[in-house]
């Protein structure tokens, strides 16, 4: 039995796109259906088989009974009225932008179905055609969650994503946008930043370390101004926290103190290695 009528998703592309091929692949939504700014958009996730059909125009979502917003975030702040007046009243709406304050106030004044999700998946690709079914297996999704969530769209939203395949946890609003302005927005900063600094005759002499620290610089530029603005508060606070980081190696290499910046780099490569066994739990 599905667990949704008909799933409408309002930007079909490497996130949107991946979950509507997962919903159709595991028969999650009798019907799935995507609506986007772009034709091709549209016809290329109906032919990928994201979506059984989609349009350009909006209201074609007035009947679905679950909407997901994957937009950039200042699209999804600007659809919050237009969806007020089209969606049905026992709608759940859910976004799965990569902040969340801002968005989880905006929407909860409109809906109380509303739920705000972050799957932490991906890649720097961009568009339905980097989409997968498989895309959230194994994955980790957070979930905002307040005293004014609705307790039944967020069991039917956490039954969704372990449908999807991933793990769900539950953060404030203000939780997770601290947190993601360390472990995500700040190194997206630093890989444009880095790939910013690299003088463009010197590309063809670089190896692997460049290419696997930037890799992440290749990420879509529109989606990312959004985050870093809509969440600057964090990511200007990680930003000053990382200089000072990099200042302490400067000054260790200025002093030519070989002590100091061998214990750094150490502490350095000791969190790398915690990352790897924490994620590998």
């Amino acid at each position: 039995m599905s667990l949704f009528k008909k799933v409408a998703i309002i930007g079909p592309g490497l996130i949107g796109g991946s979950i509507g091929l997962a919903l159709k692949r595991k028969r999650i939504a009798l019907k799935v259906i995507g609506i986007s700014r772009r034709q091709k958009t549209i016809t290329l996730a109906k032919k990928l088989k994201a979506i059984d059909s989609g349009s350009r125009d909006i209201r074609i979502v007035k009947d679905a009974d679950l909407i997901i917003l994957a937009t950039p975030v200042h699209t999804i702040l600007r659809l919050a009225d237009i969806l007020k007046k089209i969606a049905r009243e026992d709608a759940i709406i859910m976004d799965v932008g990569s902040s969340k304050e801002e968005i989880v106030a905006r929407f909860q004044k409109l809906f109380c179905r509303y739920i705000g999700a972050h799957p932490l998946a991906g890649s720097e690709q961009q568009g339905v055609a980097s989409a997968s079914p498989c895309m959230f297996k194994n994955s980790l999704c957070v979930l905002s969650v307040n005293r004014k969530t609705d307790p039944s769209a967020l069991r039917k939203i956490t039954g969704l994503w372990r449908l999807l395949g991933a793990r769900t946890v539950l953060l404030s609003p203000a939780s997770h946008d601290k947190i993601m302005a360390m472990v995500s927005h700040l190194p997206h900063s630093v890989s444009f930043a880095l790939m910013g600094t690299v003088p463009q005759g010197y590309l063809k002499y670089a190896a692997g370390g460049l290419r696997g620290t930037t890799r992440i610089a290749g990420s879509d530029s529109i989606l990312w101004t959004d985050i870093f603005l809509s969440n600057r508060k964090n990511i200007l606070k990680a930003i000053s926290a990382f200089e000072n980081n990099l200042a302490g190696i400067k000054k260790a290499i200025q002093k030519n103190n070989r002590n100091l910046l061998e214990r750094k780099l150490r502490q350095a490569r000791e969190r790398r290695e915690l990352l790897t066994r924490v994620q590998e739990l």
